[in-house]
């Protein structure tokens, strides 16, 4: 029987989306365009997660370019892995406030050994997307701020959240990481599809790291609450 790690490791490698997507923009996919993600991102799962051990899930929204998109860890950029995990990726230095934060929050639950072996992490969308804007530059694009993308990737979505569930989840909480439009996707799914009996949101960390900095321990507590009260 697969261990959770191995669960996740098998999902990562098979992730793909084949579907035509709207103008100006791409899938990230950070386990075939990154050197050295899916070698990493195994190393991480298989020191945290290599047991049979029932988690709760966060969900957060898609991967970006400079955590998951480059580590194949979500919320985790280069600088929180080394510092944090251990791990590194040789040649490579990235920073993503909302990793910060959230290893804050992991700081203050306890450390990263307790943390991880309650919760696991990922998005209703495990890849993410780029976007070239007007000055020609590639920057991160949330799967619902577009409707056509939203509509020709709900499916994936759902199938995603369900091979989550799979591989070990307890399902009487999930926490999202976005109290706006992406709590308000995943509740829709939800009520479709009956995969939670609870969706408690929660403030996003890029959002808590540029407009609410300065109550940044407010957020850090609220998280924590949540998180202990499971």
């Amino acid at each position: 029987m697969q261990t959770f790690a191995e669960k996740v490791i098998s999902f990562n490698k098979n992730l793909r989306l084949d579907i035509e997507l709207p103008k100006d923009i791409r899938v990230m996919n950070p386990f075939t365009e990154n050197p050295g993600a899916l070698a990493v991102s195994s190393a991480f799962y298989r020191k945290y997660y290599d047991d049979h051990k029932k988690r709760h899930l966060i969900l957060g929204i898609n991967p970006g370019r400079f955590g998951a998109g480059v580590t194949g860890v979500p919320f985790t950029d280069t600088k929180r892995l080394g510092e944090k995990c251990g791990l590194k990726i040789k040649n490579l230095s990235t920073h993503e406030p909302s990793s910060v934060f959230v290893y804050e929050v992991i700081d203050a639950y306890g450390g990263v050994e307790r943390f991880f072996s309650d919760f696991y992490i990922n998005s209703p969308s495990p890849l993410g997307f780029v976007k070239t804007n007007s000055k020609g530059k590639q920057v991160n694009f949330n799967y619902y701020d577009s409707k056509t993308l939203l509509d020709k990737i709900e499916k994936f979505l759902v199938n995603s959240i369900c091979a989550h569930i799979d591989k070990g989840i307890n399902t009487n909480v999930c926490f999202c990481m976005g109290s706006g439009k992406n709590f308000t996707v995943i509740s829709r799914i939800n009520k479709k599809h009956d995969l939670f009996k609870t969706i408690i949101p929660l403030e996003h960390p890029r959002y808590i790291m540029q407009y609410k900095s300065k109550h940044k321990r407010h957020y850090r507590d609220k998280y924590l609450l949540s998180f202990n009260s499971v």
